[in-house]
């Protein structure tokens, strides 16, 4: 089942409906940001969980995947439940119902924060 297969993978997986709101959050989008699929279900993805000098780019990026045009490899910046910020490297990717209708986008990520925290100490140090 594919559900089951985007819930269970070792990924952060997200989808947005065409309005940019959330209908899909899978338990590695749970267990990075510390947000439940419920907690986050039906909200604006942008205005709730991206940093304000980020929803710009990101909400274009959402934009273009809303209108056929993918984005690879581009790094999001997303809130914690905490209140700390998590960094995912980014698939945004048109998703389309069974008559090819665009009805919104499956982001597909990598966390990142780590690396990006690594790389940040060793400018530091050097």
């Amino acid at each position: 089942d594919l559900r089951l297969l985007i819930d269970t993978a070792n990924a952060p997986i997200f989808g947005i409906n065409a309005e940019g709101r959330v209908n899909e959050w899978n338990r590695k989008m749970a267990a990075i940001t510390g947000f439940s699929k419920d907690e986050v279900f039906g909200k604006d993805l942008v205005d709730e969980y991206i940093s304000d000098e980020f929803r710009e780019s990101v909400r274009q990026v959402l934009d273009d995947a809303l209108h056929g045009q993918q984005t690879d490899n581009y790094q999001v910046p997303l809130f914690t439940k905490h209140g700390d910020r998590v960094e995912v490297l980014l698939n945004a990717t048109t998703r389309v119902d069974a008559a090819g209708t665009i009805v919104g986008v499956v982001g597909v990520g990598q966390d990142i924060t780590a690396i990006n925290q690594s790389q940040a100490e060793l400018t530091r140090v050097a």
